[in-house]
């Protein structure tokens, strides 16, 4: 897709969200703004996984920032669309809400109060979760005779392992961002009144890398994450193969024995 036609399709009206695109500072921010909850409708989450493809192809984002209005993240998604919506449809689910890690670019999820439901599944897709203190993580679909439809129990196992995920998918329970942040689901857990600022750090800090590197960094521990452990260093050993040939790894030894700030291309 040309800048021009990406530019056109994030210009455009979405259901429940808008695109904000920084070039000066190679961000782009996908922003929820059903407030004052955020309900994440059914038809939300196709546009949301085409809108993370476009900002993927977008020559001018670095780093894409997932967030929202007011003082929730998300409530979850939208009950009444779940009865409403066709099987084809609702098998759908699982592959628009993994949007975030199929990207190869970083992904940074901000989240303060109800992140519940579907709202805590895309933040789960995401590379990097900011908690505020006011943040509250859960996946309450038991309440609803249902069970997590979009990846959470899945992704969230795979962090805090089975104990734990029980305990917050079999008991509908919610924690805070303070203990997402001691169980090692959240990345960090700031005051509310920091969550941007942290935010912006974090946006700032990885633009500095090759995104290059960074590409092949997100792919390279997503694969791994089920293979075995000389799989992993195998494919690791490849990895860091094929980067020893690029330009940004040039620019990196060139520039640490300079002593000076490394300028990479992605190349």
């Amino acid at each position: 897709m040309q800048l021009q036609a990406i530019q056109q399709f994030l210009e455009t009206p979405f259901d429940g969200f808008h695109v904000e695109v920084d070039a000066a500072r190679e961000r782009a921010d996908i922003i929820l703004n059903r407030a004052p909850l955020n309900v994440i409708s059914m038809g939300q989450r196709d546009q949301l996984r085409q809108v993370f493809e476009a900002l993927d192809a977008h020559p001018q984002v670095r780093v894409i920032v997932l967030r929202a209005v007011g003082e929730h993240f998300s409530s979850g998604g939208d009950i009444k669309g779940f009865l409403e919506a066709s099987p084809e449809h609702v098998s759908k689910l699982a592959w628009n809400v993994a949007a975030p890690v199929r990207c190869e670019k970083p992904v940074i999820a901000a989240n303060r109060g109800y992140t519940f439901g579907v709202g805590f599944e895309l933040s789960l897709a995401c590379d990097f979760r900011i908690a505020s203190e006011t943040t509250r993580y859960a996946l309450p679909e038991q309440n609803l005779g249902q069970i997590p439809g979009s990846g959470g129990s899945a992704r969230l196992q795979k962090i805090i392992g089975v104990a734990r995920t029980k305990h917050m998918v079999m008991r509908a329970k919610r924690i805070s961002g303070e203990q997402a942040y001691e169980w090692g689901i959240a990345t960090e857990c700031v005051a509310d009144a920091e969550l941007e600022s942290t935010v912006d750090a974090l946006v700032d800090e990885l633009r500095r890398f090759s995104p290059l590197a960074q590409r092949t960094a997100k792919r390279l521990i997503n694969d791994n994450e089920d293979a075995p452990l000389s799989v992993a260093i195998e494919m690791e050993g490849h990895c860091y193969s094929r980067l020893r040939s690029s330009h940004d790894f040039k620019e990196g030894v060139e520039a640490f024995h300079s002593k000076r700030p490394a300028v990479f291309r992605g190349e």
